[in-house]
């Protein structure tokens, strides 16, 4: 992965592959719809707001949202498959003001000033370029519109050279950086920090998480991780490792919100 574009292909074959489907089910970041209902109650939504999902992955998020809150919701993801699938299952459950399509989070293909609210979970820790994302969603927000971002954070330290090296799994978070880069990088885009909040307790649940489900799928589902390519002891010992770097502070997960002035 020696090119930006090959860093954002890796990853969205990763997310919309089938090992990412059996080991995190519907929810692709921490916290899942719980956290989400947080991201979405700082950003005060309420019906009839336009919202843009980046990296909308399998687009629950977006669903939630428009379901929850009202809003008519635009996804805008990287992976061709993973888009399909979340359209497919958004006309599914009738979500007419819900729609999704393939672009680039560096290069939105959204119009300016026409959102109310940017929502990006689990997915800036991945983008090469992080002051073209920043600037994208202050491009397309309104004024006095929010950016939620939830996202993996790590120490000033980096990762641990154990996870650095392991790029088949640490491939979407090894651009991973401190809450307070994140924050210069949103501040030099012409955002507003307005808020921060730590919940590592959410990414060391998603961990634990990936472990039973893996765990049970290698009592009752031997030849689906086979056929989905995953080496469960490989992924066990990555497992490990994850959870000691959130348990000693090198790992974490935040909520920001940001306002465009």
């Amino acid at each position: 992965m020696s090119t930006p574009e090959q860093i954002k292909l890796c990853c969205a074959a990763a997310y919309s592959s089938d090992a990412a489907m059996l080991l995190l089910g519907d929810s692709y970041h921490p916290g899942g719809a719980a956290l989400t209902r947080r991201l979405a109650g700082l950003l005060g939504l309420r019906r009839g707001q336009r919202v843009a999902d980046i990296a909308s992955g399998p687009g629950a998020t977006a669903r939630l949202l428009a379901t929850d809150y009202g809003v008519s919701v635009v996804g805008v993801d990287f992976a061709a498959p993973a888009v399909q699938r979340a359209q497919d299952a958004a006309d599914a459950a009738g979500l007419g003001d819900v729609r999704f399509h393939l672009g680039d989070g560096e290069r939105i293909g959204l119009p300016d000033n026409a959102y109310d609210a940017v929502v990006t979970e689990c997915a800036f820790c991945t983008f090469p370029d992080k002051a073209a994302a920043a600037a994208e969603f202050a491009r397309i927000l309104r004024p006095g519109g929010h950016l939620g971002l939830a996202d993996v954070t790590v120490g000033d330290t980096g990762l641990p050279d154990e996870l650095s090296t392991m790029a088949a799994w640490v491939a979407c978070i090894a651009d991973a950086r401190p809450l307070t880069h994140y924050s210069r990088i949103l501040t030099a885009a012409g955002l507003r920090v307005a808020l921060v909040e730590s919940h590592d307790d959410a990414l060391t649940r998603m961990i634990d998480q990936i472990e039973a489900r893996l765990q049970l799928a290698r009592m009752v589902r031997p030849d689906a991780l086979a056929d989905a390519g995953v080496d469960a002891e490989v992924v066990l010992e990555y497992i490990d490792i994850a959870r000691d770097a959130v348990a000693d502070g090198l790992l974490g997960y935040a909520l920001i919100v940001a306002t465009k002035p």
